[in-house]
């Protein structure tokens, strides 16, 4: 049985979704005449309401730009802007506002790491630990350094069942590893990584740590103190925010030492064509006009989530996976992709003899809305022997009776292709 072992799931309250379905609107919307039942929050989640109504409060109410202007409404704007910064810092639960940078999403978070404090501090030989199980946007941007400047790439295997092998892990440690940058959840398996203890091993070896947690902000609390992480990444729109909009939290003192990411406007105290000088934390990295309806959505969405409870959303989504693990499990022909003990809302399948793009046209055409392809995470392919799988992934609003769906949606699958 596929399970989180997280002692809070054991003792969280009890989770309408029902109740909470009924905030996202277009879950009330049919497809194909029929019930939706959307399985493919890992790629990007439905917004609800009060997401939705705060982005159009601010552009009906008060909106305008941030943070130069001295009329109403960009003071107004501008405490929207930074409320939300103050949301997410309790989010993550950082020291400091100073440390919470609000970028496009999780990819430019990455990339700003490499590019700036990967081209500043590090030098042709060093290594770079990343994880077989890591999403393309914690590979391509280290490759692309590599190229650049000589860095070494290590990687840390996983397991048969999915998850990350720590005694390889612990033995790739050493001198010459200057960064681990490693997934909090595998998006393509759901594998949960022990990501307290990675961070305390990458740390022993005198290591800095980059934490992908796309996948982990909508499913788990996050705690970056207590995570003890250098940096850390999440999307908004995988936390039911809107897309455009993400988060990087970096210890201040490592901000403090990198270089801009991007210069021109905001990000600057003075210029003139001999000199510039930089804006404080975090504006330094926060250059142009930014996304300030999608700083608030995600402020919103992180009210959201906070106020049902991530233990309770927790506890419900591995019910959830219990669930479809074991209906899928019944069905003969059905192999899961990813069966660690430890895992998020996420199930990867195959059906032997069909192919994941037919099973998800199929499935598709009874409202299930499911993902079919690589995932954006073609070396877990590859381990596994497919070309790609099939998955659901549950979000907060998602039911036992989608669960059922997809089960059904399965068998009807197999039938058609009998």
């Amino acid at each position: 049985m596929i399970q989180r072992s997280d002692a809070a799931l054991q003792t969280a309250p009890a989770f309408d979704a029902e109740m909470a379905r009924a905030d996202f609107p277009i879950l009330s919307k049919p497809v194909y005449g029929k019930r939706l039942v959307f399985l493919d929050s890992g790629a990007s989640a439905q917004k609800p309401r009060a997401v939705l109504d705060a982005m159009s409060h601010l552009y009906e109410d008060h909106y305008a730009n941030i943070h130069r202007g001295v009329y109403y409404l960009s003071q107004k704007a501008t405490e929207d802007y930074e409320a939300a910064r103050e949301k997410i810092r309790g989010f993550v639960n950082a020291p400091s506002m100073r440390e919470i940078v609000f970028v496009r999403g999780a990819t430019e978070a990455i990339n700003l790491v490499a590019q700036t404090w990967g081209r500043a501090f590090l030098r042709a030989g060093d290594e770079v630990i990343l994880s077989h199980m890591e999403h393309h946007s914690n590979i391509v941007p280290w490759q692309m350094l590599r190229d650049q400047i000589g860095i070494v790439l290590r990687v840390a295997p996983i397991t048969t069942d999915g998850a990350l092998d720590m005694d390889a892990y612990r033995a790739l440690l050493s001198q010459r590893v200057k960064l681990v940058a490693m997934t909090h959840v595998s998006n393509a398996l759901g594998s949960i990584t022990p990501i307290k203890e990675i961070v305390r091993l990458a740390h022993e070896a005198g290591a800095k740590i980059l934490v992908d947690g796309c996948q982990a902000a909508p499913h788990m609390p996050i705690n970056v103190q207590d995570m003890g992480c250098d940096f850390y990444v999440f999307s908004g729109h995988k936390l039911y925010g809107p897309t455009g909009i993400g988060v990087l939290y970096g210890r201040e003192e490592l901000l403090e030492a990198m270089p801009p990411y991007q210069g021109g406007g905001d990000m600057i105290n003075s210029v003139t064509f001999e000199k510039t000088v930089f804006a404080e934390l975090p504006f330094k990295f926060e250059a142009g006009t930014p996304h300030i309806a999608g700083a608030v959505g995600l402020g919103a969405a992180v009210d959201y989530v906070s106020g049902l409870g991530l233990e309770a959303i927790a506890a419900h989504e591995n019910e959830l996976l219990r669930q479809a693990s074991e209906r899928l499990g019944e069905i003969e022909g059905v192999r899961l992709i990813g069966t660690a003990r430890d895992k998020a809302a996420i199930l990867s399948f195959e059906i032997g003899g069909v192919h994941p793009h037919d099973v998800g046209t199929i499935l598709d055409q009874q409202g299930i809305a499911v993902r079919a392809g690589h995932h954006c995470a073609q070396p877990v392919m590859d381990f596994f022997g497919v070309p790609a799988t099939t998955r659901a992934s549950f979000g907060l609003y998602n039911t036992l009776d989608d669960v059922e769906a997809l089960a059904a949606g399965v068998r009807t699958v197999q039938e058609i292709f009998g």
